[in-house]
């Protein structure tokens, strides 16, 4: 270190006495704006300074801060999802029980429509087996509910009970293969035998080839069965193909369309007319017609018809001519003249017109010589005495 400093002493002291010399310079002199160039150098070099301990604080300050705020958003946010979650599950159950209401007024409604006896029920349980299609309902003997009677929903039917317990039943869905009913086509009057097929759809038995069957036209129960009344709804057609001996017709059950929840036992069922096929109940609207003004208005036509309806007209018109009334004149009144001397008038309905008479030149020289000759021999035949007849001669 000494030999270092003993080697460049010379230009360290050179260097010393420079910048001695431009400390002392920057002390004296003056800048533009009266400010010694000592400080505007000293405040140049320590800005960047200051500038990056200032970021470093404000950094360190803000980490702090975002730190501590996180850590509480954080906690703020699992308050926030167990809240959401809650008003997730309270949404859900208050649509669920909008839905029950609203099945349940749907329910009261058929009830009160229909003629049949019925009682409420709520599904609470299904059958174990895979291909069994039974589902337990909250009715039994309790309520009257008897084995063979027939479940629906307002939108059709669904099974008819198999067996009754005191607070509970089993149905037998329209789905299952041992499911059997009558049905009638609502169009063509179809009667057929409704299976069920194991799953989710329907099939109409023992209907001839010959038979028409529309795609999409409704089912309805034909009561044969004494299970289900007459006039309820059973689904609608999807496949209608012929088949080997009779034809293949698929049916959608509607009464299971919308799921299982709440049903309805039929205690006394009333058969009902099976509504007709209607037309479309979309309306058209149609503008009222322009009016049609009275000057270019055609003129009504009089349509003279048969002899009877022209003989009519007369004698219509010879009755207003004579002021008589049909049927209303009291007894002892003037009786119509059918024959008058004087026709009823011109232009009256049933009167023709009368031909216009043809204009004729007067006949002249010869032709009006003997048109007067004739005249003359015809008034003198007129005037002629008839002899009468001869009286009997007397007997001499």
């Amino acid at each position: 270190m000494d030999q270092l400093i003993n080697r460049y002493r010379n230009i360290s002291a050179l260097l010393v006495a420079i910048l001695a010399q431009l400390v002392l310079l920057g002390y004296q002199v003056k800048g533009n704006q009266d400010v010694r160039l000592i400080r505007t150098w000293t405040m140049t070099a320590v800005t960047p300074l200051a500038k990056g301990l200032e970021s470093l604080r404000s950094g360190t300050l803000r980490f702090g801060q975002n730190y501590f705020s996180l850590r509480d958003m954080r906690a703020e946010n699992e308050r926030i999802r167990v809240d959401l979650d809650k008003l997730k599950l309270e949404n859900q159950f208050l649509r669920n029980e909008l839905a029950t209401a609203d099945r349940v007024r749907a329910l009261a409604a058929f009830q009160q429509r229909s003629p049949s006896k019925m009682a409420a029920a709520r599904v609470i349980g299904a059958a174990g087996g895979t291909n069994s299609k039974v589902v337990l309902i909250d009715r039994g003997s309790l309520a009257k509910v008897e084995k063979g009677m027939a479940v629906i929903t307002p939108d059709g039917i669904v099974g008819k009970v198999i067996a009754v317990f005191p607070t509970a039943s089993q149905v037998l869905l329209v789905t299952d293969a041992g499911f059997a009913a009558g049905v009638l086509s609502q169009k063509n009057r179809v009667h057929g035998i409704l299976k069920g097929n194991g799953h989710n759809s329907c099939h109409v038995d023992y209907v001839q080839n010959e038979q028409k069957v529309d795609v999409g036209e409704a089912f309805f129960t034909s009561g044969d069965d004494r299970v289900f009344p007459k006039g309820l709804p059973v689904g609608v057609a999807k496949v209608v193909r012929p088949g080997n001996q009779f034809a293949e017709i698929v049916i959608d059950p509607s009464g299971m369309r919308n799921g299982l929840e709440e049903v309805l036992v039929v205690l006394e069922g009333m058969h009902e007319a099976i509504p007709e096929t209607g037309a479309t109940s979309a309306q058209i609207f149609l503008m009222p017609q322009a009016p049609v003004d009275a000057a270019q208005a055609p003129a009504p036509r009089v349509d003279a018809g048969t002899e009877a309806d022209r003989m009519h007209e007369r004698y219509r018109a010879l009755g207003e001519a004579q002021k008589h009334k049909f049927g209303e004149n009291p007894p002892g009144s003037r009786v119509v003249d059918f024959n008058p001397k004087t026709e009823p008038p011109k232009g009256s309905p049933g009167v023709p017109e009368p031909a216009p008479p043809n204009k004729q030149q007067p006949p002249t020289g010869a032709a009006a010589a003997a048109g007067a000759s004739n005249a003359a021999s015809r008034s003198q035949s007129a005037v002629e005495p008839v002899p009468g007849p001869t009286a009997p001669s007397k007997p001499q």
